[in-house]
């Protein structure tokens, strides 16, 4: 694991070590084990390297035999080492044990094709010496991320936005639809940044740099929802604990100590279960406040399999670790549960460098309730759309903060925009009312609803497939790398693993969803391996008491943010909705995402426009031990 950066530049200009040193400081805690850099006429690559595999060997910038090729890589690929018996046999000579070097000679056989051969969690950039060629490349499901920034006769390349903001030069001017985006979503969008000029490299795509032409962007990867409805229900729950049991032994090759996080719910409880030996070290965080804590549930799960279990119970000083998440969140992010992540990656941190996750389950097998939820709205099509219109009108008359009014105007839609609005914060009014001046009016030309994603298959499919390419990786993803490499530990998640994820997309709709019970088929797989009080008790999700938060601990810190000069000052924010969504709160309306989403941007917006972007100090700590 670890944090990879570069520059290439195409029209004479040198690219400076001190260059990518700086990119590679912003980025420490993503690697404090090691720093790299290759510098040539033209191109630098750095990286910082957290070690995990061939401790000794694996130094990056990697290349191969001749020197012509080199890569930086972030991520780990499973099935290193039988692709290098292959590489072995074809003439290839390694001289690491480490999975990185596979991709290099990789690359000199298949070129860009090296991907369709990688099973893992990556994103890596090979730079080609004698083609002048840079190929970077993100894994199949946005495990690990990767961003870039195109300038004239220049590209930017790096793990987080952070050592792109080092770099003289680059705007950090808002990006506005990424900033519709995070208050309709919580995340910026798949191909953007918060920054303007600055986009993500979406997963299951490689982009090909070279001089004179347009960054070449190709997906290699897709998964097609095609049920098997030949396949019976014990056939199918065979071969899905045995894709189980295969990818949980893949996610556990290392060289360093590997645990696992445990909620308590069926998918981080299926994994430890999974691992197959007892003594493996576990990890839970609980809460304080009573109906947020499942403590007791990963404590059942631990006795059962015989873990070496480690928990804590969440009392902290709020205010500090909001503030500590601004820099690891690495942009604006309207997910909460980045507190509880955030803490428990602390706490595997002291004992491993490698933990495996749940994450996933609920995309692959349907185990959000928003799915039980759709299906009953359903119905309400059969409902005539004058007498849906009239509801949505009225809704629209009522007073914000009404209740009722978002009811209302959730029974006039229909489809796919229904489901969309039950995943969105602020409405496109709510949007006018939070934001003031010219913000409001580039604001509101954006529509984040506009999604080209696929309509084929079953709506249960449709809506998994966009879950599986939007909020698995932009959210749960996103939230998960960022809290353990603030942490410098790695997470593995077993369940998104590319073999798993095609077979989950061949279960028919009704082994997924069965009445009113979700994770239908994942369940039946589950019983006789875990106690039955974890497969059948409801889904609690990663809850936090952040509304209680914010009548408590976090009410004056987040008043004196956002009604604060500074706050004012920037323009963007009506202070007079802010004070009206601070009193609804306080008055017993849960807005805690609202104001959390926009406590995260205020707080990002300070930290990384109103000044320079200075490394964090735990970064300088970091480096000055490695």
């Amino acid at each position: 694991m670890c944090g990879i950066a570069g520059i290439v530049r195409w029209d004479g200009r040198p690219v400076l070590e001190d260059e990518i040193r700086a990119m590679c400081a912003a980025m420490v805690h993503r690697g404090p084990d090691d720093e790299g850099i290759y510098v040539a006429p033209g191109v630098g690559i750095g990286m910082r390297r957290l070690s995990i595999i061939d401790l000794g060997n694996g130094h990056q910038p990697l290349s191969n035999e001749d020197g012509t090729v080199w890569i930086v890589f972030n991520g780990e690929i499973y099935n290193y080492q039988e692709l290098r018996r292959r590489l072995e046999h074809r003439g290839h000579v390694f001289r690491t044990g480490s999975d990185t070097e596979t991709i290099v000679h990789l690359y000199e056989d298949v070129g860009s094709r090296c991907v369709e051969y990688l099973r893992g969690m990556f994103a890596f950039a090979v730079w080609d010496g004698r083609r002048q060629q840079l190929l970077l490349a993100r894994d199949r499901l946005g495990i690990k991320p990767l961003y870039v920034a195109e300038r004239e006769n220049e590209l930017l390349f790096a793990s987080e936005l952070k050592p792109l903001l080092q770099v003289d030069g680059v705007d950090r001017s808002l990006d506005w639809a990424s900033v519709r985006h995070l208050f309709t979503f919580l995340t910026t969008p798949p191909d953007r940044s918060i920054v303007s000029g600055v986009s993500k490299l979406e997963p299951a795509r490689t982009a090909l740099a070279r001089p004179g032409r347009p960054l070449a962007i190709e997906r290699y990867w897709d998964v097609a929802f095609e049920p098997d409805e030949r396949a019976t229900e014990a056939l199918l729950v065979e071969r899905l604990r045995e894709l189980l049991r295969e990818s949980v032994a893949l996610h556990q090759v290392s060289d360093v100590p590997v645990g696992a996080f445990l909620s308590g719910g069926i998918d981080s409880s299926a994994v430890v279960a999974s691992i197959g030996r007892p003594g493996v070290k576990t990890f839970s965080i609980g809460f304080a406040e009573a109906g947020f804590d499942e403590l007791a549930h990963a404590r059942t799960v631990a006795a059962a399999f015989d873990t070496d279990h480690y928990d804590l119970v969440l009392r902290p000083d709020v205010v500090q670790i909001v503030e500590e998440l601004t820099w690891y969140l690495d942009e604006p992010f309207g997910d909460s549960s980045a507190i509880p992540t955030y803490m428990v990656a602390k706490l595997a941190s002291e004992h491993v460098k490698v933990v495996l996750s749940g994450d996933g389950g609920d995309e692959l097998f349907a185990g959000y309730d928003k799915y039980r939820v759709e299906a009953r709205e359903r119905r309400s099509d059969r409902v005539p759309a004058a007498l849906r219109t009239c509801a949505g009108a009225l809704g629209a008359r009522l007073p914000h903060g009404a209740r009722g009014r978002r009811f209302l105007r959730h029974l006039a839609l229909d489809g796919r925009r229904r489901y969309l609005d039950a995943s969105t914060l602020f409405q496109p009014d709510e949007v006018g009312g939070l934001f003031q001046g010219d913000a409001r009016e580039v604001l509101l030309r954006h529509d984040p609803w506009d999604d080209p994603l696929v309509e084929r298959g079953d709506w249960l499919a449709r809506l998994q497939y966009r879950d599986l390419h939007r909020y698995l990786p932009l959210d749960i993803l996103t939230k998960v790398d960022r809290m353990t490499m603030a942490h410098s530990i790695e997470a593995r998640p077993p369940l998104v693993d590319h073999k798993v994820v095609e077979f989950a997309a061949t279960i028919p709709a009704r082994l997924q969803l069965r009445g009113g019970t979700t994770k239908y088929l994942f369940k039946q797989a589950m019983r006789g391996v875990l106690p039955p009080e974890v497969i059948d008790r409801p889904k609690h999700g990663f809850a936090v008491p952040l509304a209680h938060w914010f009548r408590g601990e976090l009410a004056t810190f987040t008043r004196d943010v956002l009604l604060a000069d500074r706050c004012r000052q920037r323009g963007l924010f009506d202070p007079r909705y802010v004070e009206h969504l601070l009193a609804l709160h306080q008055r017993g309306r849960d807005l805690d995402l609202q104001l959390w989403t926009m406590l995260s941007f205020e707080l990002w917006c300070r930290r990384f426009l109103d000044c320079s972007p200075r490394v964090d100090a735990h970064e300088r700590r970091l480096a000055a031990s490695a």
